[in-house]
């Protein structure tokens, strides 16, 4: 039971001030205006432990002190508010400085790839599919283990994969060893980093929000961006890599760490994400 609180009795509750209005956003997402005049988010959590992941997510990326994120106001176990961020429009000079403070945050580490942030749940979500945090010291058999195989058998499970060619997947995380690169330690990741989930201030500073965090390799948040598309990618990455260059032949690696959103998208979305997943799968088998 969610509880019979609405988003207004919600913030109410977790800001100590009465509310002026609310206004909904989507079917768990709502603004309300607060009487000394702030405007707050409310989020209702789709499923148990999903709230409590996304507001230590936000407290382990935000304690990094590079990328900022918005302050979490209040959460319990079905309810999230944090400020609303006023959004402006992408422009080069944030986009090189979202670049550098996205390296700071990387380089700010986990304890272990998987590793959970502090106080979130092994069992999390990256949107509303099912993520379990477990950790692993090798990052090749971790991803290949948690990050995956979970969703490509989801995927087969629910036919929307074939046997046959659930094993070209499978045959890039036998190779992963090969085509990982360098060995790099755990990275802080959003985990989730696409581009509807990086808002651009209209103070000239990104937020990140609905983070999906873990420890995990840093190559992995830079595809998820470059997949979904980000304005000015090309700043965004100049900036990066000022702060902390890529490993050599980090281009043809991303199609590998793409693997993991293609598949979670197929298991949520269906066909055409599997079609994305093993165009991206045959050519890291080519290369």
């Amino acid at each position: 039971m969610v509880g019979r609180d609405g988003p207004g009795a919600v913030a109410a509750r977790f800001t100590g001030r009465a509310t002026a209005g609310e206004r909904l956003l989507g079917p768990a997402l709502s603004e309300v205006a607060l009487d000394d005049g702030r405007v707050v988010v409310v989020k209702r959590g789709h499923a148990p432990g999903a709230v409590p992941a996304e507001a230590a997510g936000l407290r382990w990326l935000g304690g990094a002190g590079a990328v900022r994120v918005p302050a979490v106001l209040g959460d319990d176990a079905w309810w999230l508010v944090i400020e609303r961020v006023a959004e402006g429009r992408p422009d080069a000079a944030a986009a090189v400085r979202f670049g550098r403070d996205l390296a700071a945050l990387h380089a700010a580490g986990a304890p272990a790839f998987g590793a959970a942030p502090p106080g979130g749940p092994e069992d999390a979500y990256i949107g509303l599919a099912p993520l379990r945090n477990v950790r692993g010291a090798d990052w090749s058999a971790w991803y290949a283990e948690h990050r995956v195989l979970p969703y490509l058998r989801r995927a087969v499970d629910a036919g929307t994969l074939r046997p046959a060619e659930a094993a070209v997947v499978e045959r890039v995380c036998e190779r992963l060893p090969e085509r990982a690169g360098p060995a790099e330690p755990p990275a802080r990741l959003h985990g989730d980093l696409w581009n509807g989930n990086v808002l651009w201030g209209t103070d000239g500073e990104v937020r990140l929000i609905d983070p999906a965090a873990h420890g995990g390799h840093r190559e992995t948040d830079l595809a998820m961006l470059r997949l979904f598309g980000c304005p000015q990618l090309d700043r965004v990455m100049e900036g990066y890599e000022e702060v902390a260059p890529l490993a050599d032949g980090w281009p043809e690696r991303v199609g590998l760490h793409q693997l993991f959103p293609l598949l979670v998208h197929t298991v949520l979305f269906g066909r055409g994400y599997a079609d994305q997943a093993l165009a991206v799968a045959r050519t890291t088998l080519a290369a």
